[in-house]
């Protein structure tokens, strides 16, 4: 049970102890206003919900929207049938149905991407949501639809609760919801996010630690199975959106260094194996590194991996390599360009100055993003351009402009247009 000043300073939870939740939605909505017409935000708003609003007004959400249903019938059944989180439904419904039922709230699932894959609960509740598209295949990702619980809370990886004028699309402004996301155990990648929704009792601290501990069970329960259709002794490497590298390794999660991450990277792309001599170019700008250096590197590595992972002569991994990169370039190749931009976590090892990996990194980001253009979708092109790696892409902003043409992204594209027209040396002036 959480302590009361637990519940006076948790910024993750909507109405502190003694709060009138009527003044609360009063003063919210007030705030909502301010903040749509001139965008400045005013107390009482968390810092999570501004933050949250600034999000959805860069990615183009306007508060008259509505959620768009992207999975239907058959392509709805069929994701359902393989996603992770398929496997501990029976367990979720077991703690939260009869929770939702009493309440008549209703419990939700969504992937990472926010679009709900299960939406259960009172009937009369169903109906009432079903008139706000909160029902099974549509996206309730912040870049879609802006501040919601399940969708803030796969944005922001925590837990979050979401009441009343906090949402940003008026039409959700009379529910209230909490959510927290569920990570893949092996991984720790975000795999969607478990959500309560309903009234206003429910901005509760408990109804908040209810859904947070439900997650932690699922993601326990996850554990205790064995993966799907992967082999008992495939690797397992993340790279993407990071500098070191997380390797799954016979039940050992491994943090590894930079220069231990482009190895694994490299040797994942090429099982055959790599010569010495083809691992120092792959590896070294610089033409003075001696084979002495990268054999000590290696050496160090075999050590960290354990007994027989790692052969020589030539240099390759002795069980196969599952990665994220893999991942997303199987997607984009099969056309799932929705599916490829929800693996991708970020550029490939960012700070790596190998010269094979920055190719690699050049030519996955280079793929996703032309993949991304010309699908025209306007909730993945606002995913990329609100991204830290896409905050200046030009040719996503672009393109963004053209299928959602709000004042927020034709400013911005304006923006960054002015920075590529300015003469060499120029510089903005500061803003105080």
């Amino acid at each position: 049970m959480l302590s009361r000043e637990a519940e006076v300073t948790d910024p993750w939870v909507a109405l502190e102890p003694g709060a009138d939740p009527v003044e609360r939605v009063r003063q919210l909505r007030r705030a909502h206003e301010v903040f749509t017409a001139v965008g400045t935000v005013e107390r009482p708003v968390r810092p999570v919900v501004a933050d949250s609003w600034r999000r959805s007004a860069r990615a183009g959400v306007g508060p008259d929207g509505t959620a768009r249903v992207e999975l239907t019938d058959g392509d709805l059944g069929s994701y359902r049938a393989e996603h992770p989180l398929a496997r501990v439904m029976p367990l979720v419904r077991e703690l939260l149905g009869p929770f939702a039922a009493d309440g008549k709230h209703l419990l939700a699932v969504c992937d990472a991407q926010g679009r709900l894959l299960w939406v259960e609960g009172h009937l009369a509740t169903r109906r009432r949501a079903d008139r706000m598209n909160f029902v099974p295949g549509a996206r309730w990702a912040e870049s879609a639809i802006g501040t919601n619980a399940p969708g803030t809370a796969v944005a922001v990886d925590r837990p979050v609760q979401v009441f009343a004028a906090e949402h940003f699309a008026l039409r959700v402004q009379r529910w209230t919801c909490a959510a927290a996301p569920v990570h893949d155990p092996r991984t720790g990648r975000v795999l969607g996010a478990l959500d309560i929704t309903g009234g206003d009792e429910l901005a509760h601290p408990h109804s908040l630690g209810f859904v947070q501990a439900v997650a932690r069970a699922a993601e326990s329960h996850l554990a205790l199975l064995s993966p799907a259709g992967a082999a008992a002794d495939t690797l397992e490497l993340t790279a993407l959106g990071r500098d070191e590298a997380c390797l799954l390794a016979r039940g050992r999660k491994i943090r590894l260094s930079r220069r231990h991450s482009e190895i694994l990277v490299l040797l994942a792309r090429h099982p055959e194996g790599l010569t010495g001599d083809e691992l120092l170019c792959a590896l070294y700008e610089d033409e003075s590194v001696t084979p002495v250096t990268l054999r000590a590197e290696l050496a160090r590595l075999r050590r960290i991996l354990g007994p027989g992972l790692l052969a020589s002569r030539p240099y390759r991994l002795t069980a196969g390599v599952e990665s994220d990169i893999a991942v997303v370039e199987r997607r984009l190749a099969s056309g799932a360009v929705a599916e490829a931009a929800t693996a991708y976590r970020g550029p490939l090892l960012p700070g790596s100055q190998a010269p094979a990996v920055a190719r690699l990194r050049r030519r996955l980001d280079d793929g996703l993003r032309a993949a991304l253009i010309a699908r025209r979708d306007p909730d993945l092109l606002a995913r990329w351009a609100c991204a830290p790696w896409g905050e200046d892409d030009l040719d996503i902003w672009r393109a963004l402009a053209t299928v959602t043409p709000t004042a927020a992204v034709r400013a911005r594209l304006e923006e960054l247009e002015t920075e590529l027209a300015a003469p060499a040396g120029w510089a903005r002036p500061a803003v105080c």
